[in-house]
C-alpha cells in the first residue's frame, strides 16, 4: 500500500480560503440573479482576502519553528505567513477600491480572478522546491493577465494583457529553464537539498541561479527587466495596476530572498554581487526615466521600478538585518502603492479620461481628503519623516551598511534626491496649479461618491503613517519572520 502523505491543512488554509472565495465569487457569476451578482462576488473575494489574512496570522502564532511539508514542497513558516497576510491586506484593500469602477461585463470573473491571484501568490512565497516555485508564479500570474486585459472595451487593457502575457510568458520561460539547469546540476529540487548536493563551481549551476534570478527580476520589476511595466500599468485597470504594484513585488522579493538564502548559500559571494547590480541599475533606471513622465500611472509605475531597487539592497545584504528591512519595508510601501493608485482612480472616475499631472490640477482643493492622502503617500515613497517609508529606507541602508556595501548607500542617497523632483511635482500639481477646464461627468460637476474607495485609501494612509509611530511592533514581526531563514 502506498501510505498518503500528511497534510497540514493549517498551513494551506490561507491559499484555500481566497481559492473557495474565487470559486464561490465565479458560481455566483452564474448563479446568482443578475442584479447581485456583483456584490455578491466582491463579497466573497472581499470574505476570502479577510480569511486568509486570518489564517496566515494563525501561522505566523504556531510556527515559532518553520519546517517544510510533503517531500520539501513547500515551508511552514513566519517568513511565508508574513507575506501572505501583506498579500491579503492589499486584496482586501484592492476589492475595496475596485468596487467603484464601471463594470458592466465580467465582473463575477473580475473578483474570482482576483481571489485566485491572491491564492497564488499566498502559495508562491511558501514554496519550498523548484516546481513549487513554477506552479506558484504561473498560477497568479496567468489570473494577472486575465485582469489585465479584463476591460474589453478599451483597447489600451488589451494590449497591457498581451504585452504581460508575451513578456511574463518570457520571464517564466528563463525561471523554467534555469531550475532545469539547477536540476541537471544537482539532481534535487528541494531548497535546502539544493544547497546540500551543489558544487559552488558547476557552470551548469550558476547558469540556473543567473537565470532563476532574472526569472525573479521580471516579477519584481527590477531593471533591466522592467520593460513591461510601465505599459501594463498604464493599461490595466487602476485596482489591478493597484494589486499589482503592491502583492506582485511582495510575492516576488520574499521569495527571490528565500530561494537565494536556502538554496544558494555557497554562491553567496556572485549573487549578492548580482543583486546589487540589479539595485543600482533599478534606482537610476526607475528614478531618471519618471522625471520626464506627464502620465500619473506611468510614473507611479517607473517610482515601483526605483522601490524594487531600494528592496534589493536589503536582499544584496545577505543577512537577518537585510530580512527584517525587507518586510519592514514591504508594509508601508504596498499601503502607499493602494494608496495612491486609489486617488488616481478616482481621478479616473471623474473624468473618464487617463490622469495626467495637468489633470491633477486643483484636486487638492476640489477633494481635500483624496489630495491630502496623496501628498502623506508621496511623501512616504520619498522617504519622508512621519511616513514609514522614512524608517524603511533607514532600516535598508542600515542593512548595507553591516554589510560594507557602502556604494550602495550612496546610490540609494542619490536616487532619494533625484526622486525629490517628481515626487514633489506632484503635490505641486494638486495645490500649487489651478484646476484645469475638465469635462464633468456627473450633473453639476459635483465627484461621484465612492466611501468604499475613501475607505480605502484611508486605511492606506493609517498603514503609511501608523508604520511610523508604531515602528517596534511591525520590527518584530518582520525579526520573528526573517529569523528563520539561515543566515
Amino acid at each position: 500500500m502506498i501510505a498518503a502523505p500528511k497534510i497540514d491543512w493549517l498551513a494551506l488554509a490561507p491559499t484555500l480560503s481566497l481559492l473557495g472565495a474565487s470559486g464561490v465569487a465565479l458560481l455566483g457569476s452564474v448563479l446568482v440573479p443578475w442584479w447581485m451578482r456583483r456584490g455578491f462576488a466582491a463579497f466573497a473575494a472581499f470574505a476570502g482576502f479577510v480569511t486568509a489574512g486570518v489564517f496566515a496570522a494563525i501561522v505566523f502564532d504556531e510556527s515559532a519553528e518553520g519546517r517544510t511539508l510533503i517531500a520539501e514542497s513547500f515551508t511552514r513558516d513566519r517568513l511565508g505567513a508574513l507575506a501572505a497576510i501583506i498579500i491579503a491586506g492589499a486584496g482586501a484593500l484592492t476589492v475595496l477600491v475596485a468596487w467603484g469602477e464601471n463594470r458592466r461585463d465580467h465582473a463575477g470573473e473580475y473578483y474570482a480572478l482576483l481571489a485566485a491571484a491572491g491564492a497564488g501568490m499566498a502559495f508562491f512565497v511558501t514554496a519550498g522546491n523548484l516546481m513549487t516555485l513554477f506552479l506558484g508564479l504561473e498560477w497568479f500570474s496567468i489570473a494577472l493577465y486575465i485582469l489585465c486585459a479584463l476591460d474589453t472595451h478599451r483597447e489600451t487593457s488589451l494590449e497591457a494583457g498581451l504585452k504581460y502575457l508575451i513578456v511574463g510568458g518570457f520571464g517564466s520561460a528563463i525561471l523554467l529553464f534555469g531550475s532545469a539547469l539547477v536540476y541537471g546540476a544537482t539532481g534535487e529540487l528541494g531548497f535546502s537539498e539544493i544547497a546540500a548536493a551543489g558544487d559552488a563551481d558547476n557552470v551548469l549551476l550558476l547558469a540556473g541561479l543567473a537565470m532563476l534570478i532574472a526569472g525573479l527580476g521580471f516579477k519584481a520589476s527590477a531593471a533591466p527587466f522592467h520593460m513591461w511595466t510601465p505599459d501594463v500599468y498604464e493599461g490595466a485597470p487602476t485596482s489591478v495596476t493597484a494589486f499589482m504594484a503592491a502583492a506582485t513585488k511582495v510575492a516576488a522579493l520574499v521569495l527571490t530572498l528565500r530561494i537565494l538564502v536556502v538554496a544558494f548559500p555557497e554562491q553567496e559571494h556572485l549573487w549578492t554581487i548580482a543583486i546589487a547590480v540589479l539595485a543600482i541599475v533599478s534606482l537610476a533606471i526607475g528614478n531618471l526615466a519618471a522625471l520626464v513622465q506627464r502620465n500619473v500611472k506611468r510614473l507611479l509605475a517607473y517610482s515601483s521600478v526605483s522601490h524594487a531597487g531600494f528592496m534589493l539592497i536589503a536582499v544584496a545584504a545577505n543577512s537577518e538585518l537585510g530580512g527584517r528591512a525587507l518586510l519592514y519595508y514591504l508594509i508601508p510601501y504596498g499601503a502607499m502603492s493602494i494608496g495612491a493608485f486609489a486617488v488616481v482612480a478616482a481621478r479616473e472616475r471623474e473624468l473618464g479620461v487617463p490622469v495626467t499631472l495637468d489633470d491633477l490640477g486643483g484636486m487638492g482643493w476640489e477633494r481635500p481628503f483624496l489630495g491630502a492622502a496623496m501628498w502623506v503617500f508621496m511623501l512616504g515613497a520619498m522617504g519622508m519623516p512621519l511616513t514609514g517609508g522614512l524608517l524603511g529606507k533607514f532600516y535598508v541602508f542600515s542593512a548595507a551598511y553591516e554589510a560594507g556595501l557602502w556604494w550602495l548607500i550612496v546610490a540609494g542617497v542619490i536616487a532619494t534626491a533625484i526622486s525629490l523632483y517628481y515626487y514633489l511635482g506632484v503635490i505641486r500639481a494638486l495645490y500649487l496649479r489651478p484646476a484645469a477646464e475638465l469635462r464633468p461627468i456627473v450633473a453639476g460637476g459635483s465627484p461621484p461618491r465612492d466611501p468604499l474607495l475613501q475607505s480605502a485609501v484611508l486605511l492606506s494612509l493609517v498603514v503609511t503613517v501608523g508604520s511610523f509611530f508604531f515602528v517596534q511592533p511591525l520590527i518584530e514581526l518582520a525579526r520573528d519572520a526573517a529569523a528563520g531563514l539561515p543566515f
